[in-house]
């Protein structure tokens, strides 16, 4: 507790006057949320806000399915298939993200982040809706966003989303191996071990995108002008706070500790300076270096998948929180998070199947993606 707060407590205690109780983290259940249906892989979630209840599901083989939220469905449709465009040579290869354009109901645009061959790469494109069908992308409409070169088959990142401005934000691993070999995390000309931020809806010059004036390194030499962030060895999932706009992401640790960051503009989270708040490798530097908001050792898990502030109305109980996995362990937590730092965290469900993502529904309800193959929605018993 800060001087501040406890002083506060104090004069309370002197005035006869109980402060307000934090209702306690609650434990959740996971119920299959398309009891009827099961995927391949399933590790990405997107909910267009159009009023049609749809739910897009991405697999990492290739394959997006669209399908009724609905626990009555039965069966999904394939809305588009990347199979033969996406490289699944290694395990954290494929199809990892989508994300739909702000502006989806109207122009059908959306976009897929995925692995290819020849040469081993990432791309960012954008796809846009079949004019014929609305449950069907037009395979043909892919326009080639960004490209990087990736010199090994893990860490990809793999989450891309849109901020409240509009801008698109996509996550980049440090290129893989282990231990970043090639130093990608603190070089700032490098794209890989960072966090990007871009304008997918104007140009510069030869770029499918433009650069946001405000973005941190516009004009600095020799940073690559797109970075929002960077020290981040492998950024799996990241999520915007619908009440607040902060960024939320899990980086993946190398093999001692899983960390949950904040991210802000320019900021250095340390990679591989350090893992966790716990030195790394060589000697840390003398510049500010940005502190997780939690991390959690090997006793616990060993591979961080990062979630969501609550912010649905089912679960008045959940309001505030922030949930987050381990994809190894299946072990579900929510801390509470304040000016101060974290002021409560608690495992909220420990069950055995593997943890690929978060999703969040038009509304803001949590949804889970396992890779049992199962959609999973939350419950809590009263």
């Amino acid at each position: 507790m800060s001087p501040a707060a406890f002083a506060f407590g104090v004069v309370l205690l002197a005035l006869g006057v109980t402060a307000p109780a934090i209702a306690a983290i609650p434990s959740v259940r996971l119920v299959p949320a398309l009891p009827h249906i099961q995927f391949e892989r399933p590790l990405c979630l997107a909910a267009p806000d159009d009023g049609t209840g749809r739910l897009f599901v991405v697999e990492q083989g290739g394959k997006i399915h669209v399908v009724a939220n609905d626990t009555a469905a039965v069966r999904s449709q394939i809305f588009l298939d990347l199979g033969a465009r996406v490289r699944t040579t290694h395990n954290e290869e494929g199809l990892l993200a989508m994300a739909l354009h702000p502006q989806f109901a109207r122009n059908g645009q959306f976009f897929v982040y995925y692995s290819a061959s020849n040469p081993r790469r990432t791309v960012l494109s954008r796809f846009t809706v079949s004019a014929a069908d609305s449950n069907r992308a037009d395979p043909k409409s892919e326009i080639v966003i960004l490209e990087v070169a990736q010199p090994y088959g893990n860490h990809n990142g793999g989450m891309i989303l849109f901020g409240p401005e509009g801008y698109l934000y996509l996550s980049l691993g440090d290129g893989g191996s282990a231990g970043d070999p090639h130093g990608n995390g603190q070089n700032l000309s490098t794209l890989l071990g960072k966090i990007i931020r871009i304008d997918i809806n104007h140009r510069d010059g030869a770029l499918a995108y433009a650069i946001p004036a405000d973005n941190p390194f516009v004009g600095r030499a020799g940073a690559r002008p797109e970075i929002w962030a960077y020290g981040l060895r492998n950024v799996w999932r990241m999520s915007f706070d619908r009440a607040n706009g902060m960024l939320w992401a899990g980086d993946v640790g190398q093999n001692k500790w899983e960390e949950i960051d904040i991210i802000e503009r320019g900021g250095n989270y340390g990679w591989n300076l350090r893992e966790g708040f716990h030195p790394y490798g060589r000697a840390a530097s003398a510049e500010m270096l940005l502190d997780p908001v939690y991390e959690y050792g090997r006793d616990d898990g060993a591979s961080v998948t990062g979630g969501y502030v609550y912010r649905g109305r089912r679960f008045p109980e959940l309001a505030g929180i922030y949930l987050f996995a381990d994809y190894v362990t299946g072990t579900i937590w929510g801390l509470r998070f304040d000016e101060e730092g974290v002021s409560e965290h608690a495992v909220m469900l420990k069950q055995p199947s593997n943890i690929s993502s978060f999703g969040e529904t038009a509304d803001g309800e949590l949804l889970v993606t396992s890779f049992d193959g199962r959609i999973y929605r939350l419950q809590i018993d009263h």
